[in-house]
C-alpha cells in the first residue's frame, strides 16, 4: 500500500506506477482545486478563496501532455478556469507567468532532475514561488479526503482543449533579455557550449544567448522523455560531454548546462573546471552586486557555504538563511527579505524575474560575465578567494537503506562533539543535521524528492573537503567511496 501523499522539498515525486499513479495523481490534483477555495486564513492571505486561474503545464516526462490534461480536466470540475500552456517548458518560464499576473497560481507535471523512471507536480503558488509547507499540508489533507478513482476518460483532451496553449516563452525571454548586456553580447559574440540534458532548456537557454548574439554549441537538445537513458541532473558524472566539448575549444567557449526542467544550472569554466554550486552563487551575487542588480539582501541555505556570505558583506547586503528546500528561499524573496536567492544544488532566483529557481536566467547571467570581462570565471574567482579567503564546498549522496536512515536518526538525537578531527562547535537543523566547524561545516540529511542521504560540507580546501565527505560518510558507517552528487 501506498503512503499518504506528501510533498518533499520541491512539490510531489515518485517512481510511476509504484508511487507516482493516475489515481493518486486525481487526487492530488482535487486536492490542489479544493485548497484554492480555501477561505482566508486569519491574519494571513487566501490561497484564493474562490474560482483560480491555473496555469497547466508540463516538462518532456512520459506521460506529462496526459497529466496536463487531466489537470485541466479536475479543476474545471472543481470550478477554476484551467489556462493550458504551451509545452513541454521550463518550470521557471510558469514561476515568471504567476509572478508577473498572467495567473493565480500554477501546475506543472515534472520530477524536476529527478531519473526519468519519476513523475511528479508542483505548485507555484500566487506569490510566484513553491508552495509553503503549510500550504503543502492543506493541499495534502485536501488530497486525503478525495476518493483514488480515476476516470480514464479524464486522461483524453483537456476541458477547454479548444483554447489555444498560452505561450509563456515569448514574455520571459522578452523581460529576460531587458535584465542583460546586449551591447556587450554583440561586441565580444562570447561561445558557449550548452548542454539541455534532454530537457525543457532546449529552445529556450540557447535561443536566449543566440537572441543576445553568443555562438552556441548545443548539447543533447533533442527532447526525451526518457533522457536517452540517463537522469536529466547537471552533476560532474551528467557533464562528460560537456566537460570535454568545453575543453576542445581550448579555453575559448564557457560550459552551461541545465537539469530537466531547467530550473537548476551548472557552470563549467573556460579550462574544463565545473565549478561548485558555493561558487557559482558567489560569483553571480559578487556579478549582480557590481552590476547594481542586488540591492535588499540575499537568501540561502543551511548548506550552502560560507563564501556567498563574505561576498555579501563585501557589498553591505544582509544575507538570511533557511532550511534546505527553495520554497523557503521563495518565500523570502516575496516578502522583500532578499532580492537574490540561492541555494547548495544549483537553485538561483532573482526577484525581478521570478520567486523560483531560473537555471535560464543563471545561464545567460553567466554568458554575459563571460561577455563583458572576457576573461575566465577562475580570474575573478581567485579574486573571490584572495579577498576573502579559502572555501572548498562539495556534496555527495547515499542510498537511503535502513542502516543509514538509523544512524542519521540517532546522530540528531546525540551529535558526535568531533568530526574529521575537528571540534564540532555548533549544531543547527536546517532541514538535516548540520554540524558547525572551525573552517566549514558538515551536514546530513535525508533527501525529499528521492531514496537518498545526503551529505553536504566546507572545508578550507578540497583536500580537506574530501575526508569531510568521507567522515560524513563515516559517521552513517557507509562506505561512499566514488559516490558522488
Amino acid at each position: 500500500m501506498n503512503p499518504p501523499i506528501r510533498f518533499g522539498t520541491s512539490g510531489w515525486r515518485g517512481i510511476l506506477t509504484e508511487e507516482v499513479t493516475l489515481p493518486r495523481v486525481r487526487s492530488l490534483l482535487a486536492g490542489v482545486a479544493a485548497w484554492l477555495r480555501e477561505p482566508p486564513p486569519r491574519g494571513g492571505r487566501p490561497a484564493r478563496g474562490g474560482p483560480a486561474r491555473v496555469l497547466v503545464a508540463h516538462d518532456t516526462r512520459f506521460l506529462g501532455p496526459e497529466l496536463a490534461a487531466l489537470a485541466c480536466r479536475t479543476l474545471a470540475a472543481a470550478g477554476h478556469v484551467p489556462l493550458p500552456v504551451h509545452s513541454p517548458v521550463p518550470t521557471p518560464v510558469v514561476a515568471h507567468g504567476v509572478r508577473h499576473g498572467v495567473a493565480d497560481t500554477a501546475v506543472v507535471v515534472t520530477a524536476s532532475h529527478n531519473p526519468a523512471e519519476y513523475q511528479g507536480v508542483k505548485v507555484i503558488a500566487s506569490w510566484g514561488g513553491g508552495v509553503t509547507d503549510e500550504q503543502a499540508r492543506r493541499i495534502e489533507v485536501h488530497a486525503r479526503r478525495r476518493p483514488a478513482g480515476c476516470d480514464p476518460g479524464a486522461l483524453g483532451a483537456p476541458a477547454g482543449a479548444a483554447q489555444t496553449p498560452i505561450d509563456l516563452v515569448g514574455p520571459y525571454l522578452s523581460r529576460l533579455l531587458a535584465w542583460i548586456d546586449g551591447d556587450a553580447f554583440r561586441r565580444t559574440a562570447p561561445r558557449i557550449v550548452y548542454d539541455a540534458l534532454h530537457g525543457t532548456g532546449a529552445g529556450v537557454t540557447d535561443r536566449a544567448l543566440r537572441a543576445l548574439g553568443a555562438r552556441v554549441e548545443l548539447l543533447r537538445g533533442e527532447r526525451s522523455a526518457r533522457f536517452a537513458g540517463g537522469s536529466p541532473d547537471p552533476t560532474q558524472a551528467r557533464l562528460v560531454g560537456l566537460i570535454a566539448g568545453v575543453r576542445a575549444h581550448r579555453g575559448r567557449a564557457l560550459g552551461l548546462a541545465n537539469d530537466g526542467d531547467a530550473d537548476r544550472y551548472a557552470v563549467v569554466d573556460t579550462d574544463g573546471t565545473l565549478l561548485s554550486e558555493t561558487e557559482a552563487l558567489a560569483l553571480l551575487l559578487d556579478w549582480l552586486a557590481r552590476t547594481g542588480r542586488v540591492r535588499r539582501g540575499v537568501a540561502i541555505s543551511h548548506a550552502t557555504g560560507t563564501l556567498v556570505e563574505r561576498v555579501a558583506a563585501q557589498y553591505g547586503l544582509p544575507v538570511a538563511r533557511f532550511p534546505i528546500g527553495f520554497k523557503h528561499l521563495a518565500h523570502a524573496l516575496a516578502t522583500g527579505t532578499a532580492d537574490v536567492a540561492g541555494e547548495e544544488s544549483g537553485g538561483f532566483a532573482l526577484d525581478a524575474m521570478a520567486r523560483d529557481k531560473d537555471g535560464i536566467l543563471a545561464c545567460v547571467l553567466f554568458a554575459e560575465m563571460l561577455a563583458v570581462e572576457r576573461a575566465p570565471l577562475a580570474v575573478r574567482l581567485r579574486e573571490l578567494y584572495r579577498r576573502h579567503g579559502p572555501s572548498a564546498c562539495g556534496r555527495i549522496a547515499l542510498p537511503a537503506d535502513a542502516i543509514a536512515l538509523e544512524r542519521l536518526a540517532l546522530l540528531a538525537a546525540a551529535p558526535p562533539d568531533r568530526v574529521d578531527g575537528a571540534e564540532v562547535r555548533g549544531v543547527g537543523d536546517g532541514g538535516g543535521l548540520r554540524l558547525l566547524l572551525r573552517d566549514g561545516f558538515l551536514m546530513l540529511r535525508a533527501s525529499g524528492t528521492e531514496p537518498l542521504v545526503r551529505i553536504y560540507a566546507e572545508a578550507r580546501d578540497r583536500r580537506r573537503l574530501a575526508r569531510r565527505l568521507a567522515a560524513g560518510c563515516a559517521l552513517l558507517r557507509v562506505d561512499g567511496a566514488g559516490v558522488a552528487d
